[in-house]
């Protein structure tokens, strides 16, 4: 005759529990998560009602906000204007077309990080009709021989706009 002990029964038990809880349990993620989520099984329960099954780990919350970067976006769109202010160029010279451009992205980038800003577009009324009178007069060419054309108006603009700025050191500061 063979006489089983109660003590011992107990951990079989519960291990056989487990590994039977293991092999029913699921996954509700798809594949590629290297920590799938159990679903609960009655193999999954211990005597007494304790769970043997781990607990899934609690979703992250998504808050959605305005953008917090806008003013930021400001800030190093006008640094990115600034950076062009020590230089010029001569129309059909080799670096005039660079100088230009850059300009001319310069302006489109604060145009729209001023469009963008918690302020509202109507903090930057005057800035953002400077810019829109450029963009009427380039007309939508950017080549290099329509942006030297208009080499006077770029760079006006750009003087016009940095000076509106340095009189609004909140704006990007």
């Amino acid at each position: 005759m063979i006489r089983i002990r109660p003590r011992a029964v107990i951990p079989a038990v519960v291990l056989g529990a487990l590994l039977v809880g293991c092999g029913a349990a699921t996954t509700t993620d798809g594949p590629g998560d290297d920590v799938p989520q159990a679903v609960p099984s009655a193999a999954g329960t211990a005597a007494g009602g304790v769970s043997l099954m781990p607990t899934p780990s609690p979703t992250p919350t998504l808050v959605i906000q305005e953008d917090p970067n806008a003013p930021e976006l400001v800030r190093d769109a006008f640094a990115g204007l600034q950076a062009t202010l020590d230089d010029t160029c001569t129309p059909g010279a080799g670096d005039c077309a660079y100088f230009l451009g850059r300009v001319n992205d310069e302006l489109n980038r604060l145009d729209e990080a001023m469009k963008a800003d918690k302020k509202g577009p109507g903090h930057f009324e005057e800035p953002l009709a400077w810019t829109s009178a450029l963009r009427t007069t380039l007309d939508g060419d950017v080549s290099t021989p329509n942006l030297e054309k208009h080499r006077a108006a770029l760079i006006g603009t750009r003087d016009r706009v940095n000076t509106w700025m340095q009189d609004h050191p909140d704006d990007y500061r």
